[in-house]
């Protein structure tokens, strides 16, 4: 979005960002409690959110890392003791529907992890050298994996914990799945699930949104 923008706090179908994907999850019926992990210096521009959006489950507010894998180990150690499956979704991803959500803890209950995904619909190349095609890439075998990524909370603290260990960076839970030979399910997003990540990608977010308050009214 370039510097000095959070694109969490621009306003998309009438609220920030972070507000629509606050509002699914609190919305969701298998979710009893949200954990927002944000970066130093900004929980009172949160806590200013939660005043308009007054959401009905519980929720608190968690400081973030360096990484992410460092910021999910910290939402990790707030969660309520009692908690067995952990869903961590990317707040710039405010479309996320209910169905998604559920369909992912559940298949993280029975195998461990699960992560919302869609398959790769465009004919797909590699490139060595970022300029020039090197080969083809079969593209039936090819997922574009979002969020939520849901897990047993054991397993995923046993994930990250290997990360630790090792000293490496993972920008995706599900690769620090793959450390300890954890076999993650695709579960497939059939309806749109974007992020928020340039520009261009506002006006498909807010047609999205306002088709959904549409079909909810």
């Amino acid at each position: 979005m370039g510097p000095k923008i959070d694109k969490l706090f621009l306003e998309v179908a009438g609220s920030p960002v972070v507000v629509h994907t606050w509002r699914r999850f609190d919305a969701a019926r298998d979710i009893d409690e949200v954990i927002l992990v944000v970066r130093e210096g900004m929980q009172g521009a949160f806590a200013e959110l939660a005043e308009s959006l007054k959401p009905h489950k519980p929720f608190r507010f968690v400081s973030g890392g360096k990484e992410r894998q460092d910021s999910v180990w910290n939402g990790l150690h707030a969660i309520a003791r009692a908690t067995e499956i952990v869903a961590i979704q990317d707040a710039a991803r405010p479309c996320t529907s209910e169905e998604v959500i559920t369909r992912c803890i559940e298949a993280a209950r029975e195998s461990g992890a699960a992560v919302a995904a869609q398959r790769a619909t465009d004919t797909m190349k590699h490139s060595d050298d970022g300029s020039t095609i090197s080969r083809h890439l079969d593209r039936s075998q090819l997922w574009a994996v979002q969020t939520p990524q849901t897990f047993r909370v054991e397993v995923i603290r046993q994930a990250l914990t290997a990360v630790r260990e090792k000293g490496l960076i993972m920008t995706d839970d599900t690769a620090a799945c793959e450390l300890i030979g954890q076999r993650v399910r695709l579960i497939e997003s059939t309806a749109p699930n974007p992020k928020v990540t340039v520009p261009a990608d506002l006006p498909y977010v807010e047609l999205l949104l306002r088709r959904s308050d549409t079909s909810q009214t």
